[in-house]
């Protein structure tokens, strides 16, 4: 009879991600980590790469070259903003300096609240579109403040207030984006660890952006030389802000999402898992069908018996009008009622929601869970 021999532990990753090795006995044997790696354990996760989603690697090497390159164009329009506040202008006086600053926070702050108020509701949703649309704003924002110091007085003081509303909307749909992709790259409950390791990367990042920086505030002077690089510096935040996002596997569905899958579906039978929906969903713009979820309550002759009727067993009604179908959620209705109501408007006789779909759509890897299709006001209605 042949001698079996029995299987042994050669490796294994612990709770921290190092890796134990053993010899072929079963033995310990010690793994000592190079220099590199122990730098580098210091801003990433414990755990790393385990415990978090396959798309953080490269979306925070995206992100930490946009951070870069931002830091510098900051400093670029920093001097600008002193310029225009007076520094160095000996007609310019402190008070009016501050004046110019109070009135420059005062209009960010009233933005942020009026925009928290209105879209914040969209952000989680559609994380990816306001990750990007933020340093849209960013930059648009320092744009304004290096046109600031040619501008005349009243037209440089509308310029300010112009950087801080955008400055504001920036801190807004970055924060919010922010918040909601962390949670979507924390595989082990490590949410809060994860941000505090992010706020390490962006500390280190931005001190060499500073760095960076110095010299070229140093050296970079003149209009044209300053536009040059400002332009220059922002195409490149811009586009590793776009490969950052496009990197994002997200498996919540969103209107977007939800779409492409079930479009798939009908077409071919196959279920898109996310990987393959993040290579064809768009980030700013995207043909969305003539179908909404309810932003208020019905008017008379919306929806009409019929309706009622038609889905009296569901946690949902679609009424057809002019501008399309519009859903309206019954109270109680779910985060999969949502996905049902958006996939029977988009199906419409040819309706594939069964206990199968549901199946192959959960096995694909999608959170049926999480309620990402309402991007506005969560409206409910009541049927006696």
């Amino acid at each position: 009879m042949a001698k079996i021999t029995p299987p042994k532990l050669v490796s294994v990753a612990d709770e921290s991600g190092v890796i134990c090795v053993y010899d072929e006995v079963g033995e310990p044997k010690v793994k000592t980590r190079n220099r590199f790696m122990a730098v580098l354990d210091i801003f990433l996760p414990a755990g790393y790469p385990h415990t978090v989603t396959r798309d953080y690697t490269p979306y925070q090497i995206y992100d930490s070259l946009q951070a870069f390159s931002s830091t510098i164009a900051g400093l670029l329009s920093s001097r600008a903003v002193l310029q225009g506040f007076g520094v160095g202008d000996a007609a310019s006086s402190a008070t009016a300096a501050v004046l110019l600053t109070v009135l420059q926070e005062s209009t960010g702050r009233l933005a942020t609240i009026l925009f928290a108020h209105r879209l914040g509701r969209a952000i989680e949703p559609e994380c990816k579109y306001y990750r990007f649309i933020a340093d849209l704003f960013n930059d648009s924002a320092l744009f304004l403040d290096i046109l600031c110091p040619a501008l005349p007085s009243y037209f440089k003081v509308a310029a300010l207030c112009g950087s801080g509303i955008l400055r504001a909307l920036c801190g807004v749909s970055a924060g919010a984006a922010k918040a909601s992709l962390s949670a979507h790259f924390a595989r082990n409950g490590n949410l809060a660890e994860l941000n505090a390791k992010d706020g390490s990367q962006e500390t280190v990042i931005s001190l060499l952006g500073m760095l960076a920086g110095s010299l070229f505030v140093r050296v970079v002077h003149g209009h044209l030389a300053v536009w040059a690089w400002m332009a220059a510096l922002v195409s490149i935040h811009l586009w590793t802000n776009y490969q950052a996002v496009r990197s994002v596997q997200m498996r919540t569905l969103n209107r977007q999402r939800a779409t492409l899958v079930i479009t798939e579906f009908l077409r071919s039978g196959h279920v898109l898992r996310p990987e393959q929906v993040a290579l064809r969903e768009h980030i700013l713009r995207w043909k969305a069908p003539k179908v909404t979820f309810a932003r208020s309550c019905p008017l008379p002759g919306e929806v009409t018996t019929s309706d009622l009727l038609r889905y009296e067993h569901s946690q949902y009604v679609i009424a057809s009008g002019i501008g399309g179908q519009k859903i309206y959620l019954k109270d109680g209705a779910t985060a999969v009622d949502a996905l049902e109501a958006w996939t029977n408007a988009l199906a419409g006789p040819r309706s594939v929601v069964n206990e199968e779909f549901w199946k192959a759509i959960a096995s694909a890897g999608w959170d049926l869970e999480t309620s990402a299709m309402e991007t506005g006001p969560a409206i409910r209605i009541v049927v006696r």
